[in-house]
């Protein structure tokens, strides 16, 4: 007999006792005795029977109310990607008892932060999602969480040494290493390449400064480390700098830019955006005298533009519809099917050019 097609009546009649004794095993309640319980475990084993949870679930007239902590997706649009992935995850899950409230909070403010999670914890959810991009901020929510006994998933961004149920995302050490890789490639040394962060607080962003080290470990590995001696011994042929940039449209924005792009203009030949605003430096290198290579993230409709017209050379996509969509899956498996959930789901690295492009656009 197919282990899928095992009813409970089978457990029954292969025990020789009542479908109620099997009800009682199954859910632990009421008595049964401790020969005829042992009895019962041993047939479900042989017959390996696995409970419908889903219809388990649909029976129980049992509720959930998650909660969400985003970005607001109007406002930036990386996040309309992970917003989309969170209202398919609860539209799917809705039939099970699954309620889905959204907090978005406004990037730009740690005090809109603040105040969307203080929602969302008075709210006494059953889980909550998060993308904790205010590192600081985070960490006493994670606390309170903890005890209140309220399971939380991390998406986007991964900060080691909690107890949280899990993390779906990138991995964000990996992808900077493999910008690195990126920028990197073919290129004659001696060079310089430059990280580029656009609008971030850097101290209290974990993923932005596990990217600049995974960029920077890169090229680590080509410092001189055999015997030779010498002033060199030790250094590595490429010049790495970073940027701290402020929002697009501040006026200091295109005057540091600019002015650092002139200070590096014979030796520049790389430069990795640490976010998804690569479309915002990309117009900045079309006066440049050498060719420089534009790495950056996502596929924003702007960065498209940017790929497609060859100013920028490779985008890795951070799939967060995905992580959005995955990331409630995981409270749902933890709170509602009672299924094992890992501790990290790190999505793919995927790399897209323009001649890959319309594989992952039409996806």
């Amino acid at each position: 007999m197919a282990k899928n097609a095992v009813r409970i009546k089978d457990i029954a009649a292969k025990a020789n006792v009542s479908v109620g004794t099997v009800d009682r095993v199954l859910h632990n309640r009421g008595r049964v005795a401790e020969d005829v319980r042992q009895k019962v475990l041993l047939m479900m084993q042989e017959l390996e029977y696995e409970p419908n949870m889903m219809a388990r679930t649909l029976g129980s007239n049992r509720t959930y109310e998650l909660a969400a902590i985003q970005p607001d997706h109007t406002v930036d649009p990386y996040w309309q990607a992970p917003w989309e992935g969170l209202e398919k995850a609860a539209r799917e899950l809705k039939q099970y008892g699954i309620n889905l409230t959204v907090y978005s909070y406004n990037m730009a403010q740690v005090e809109s932060f603040r105040e969307q999670a203080e929602l969302a914890t008075h709210a006494h959810p059953d889980g909550i999602l998060i993308a904790p991009l205010f590192h600081r901020e985070s960490l006493a929510f994670f606390e309170r969480w903890q005890r209140q006994d309220i399971p939380y998933v991390l998406f986007n961004t991964y900060i080691e040494k909690l107890q949280l149920l899990s993390y779906v995302g990138q991995d964000s050490y990996q992808s900077g290493f493999l910008a690195g890789k990126l920028v990197q490639l073919g290129q004659a040394a001696p060079c310089t390449f430059l990280i580029a962060h656009i609008a971030e607080d850097i101290a209290n962003s974990a993923h932005i400064t596990q990217k600049e080290q995974g960029f920077r470990d890169y090229f680590a590995q080509f410092a001189s480390t055999k015997k030779e001696t010498g002033k060199n011994r030790g250094q590595s042929p490429y010049k790495i700098l970073s940027i701290d940039l402020p929002q697009p449209d501040d006026a200091s924005f295109a005057q540091q830019l600019t002015q650092l792009l002139e200070q590096e203009k014979e030796h520049l030949r790389g430069i990795f955006v640490s976010t998804s605003k690569a479309y915002e430096v990309a117009p900045y290198l079309k006066n440049s005298p050498h060719a420089i290579r534009l790495v950056g993230y996502d596929l924003l409709e702007e960065n498209i533009r940017f790929l497609n017209s060859g100013a920028i050379d490779f985008l890795i996509n951070q799939n967060p519809r995905e992580q959005g969509y995955y990331g409630l899956y995981a409270l749902a498996d933890q709170l509602v099917f009672k299924k094992e959930v890992a501790s990290l789901k790190f999505l793919p690295l995927d790399i897209i050019t323009k001649e890959n492009l319309h594989y992952y656009v039409e996806k």
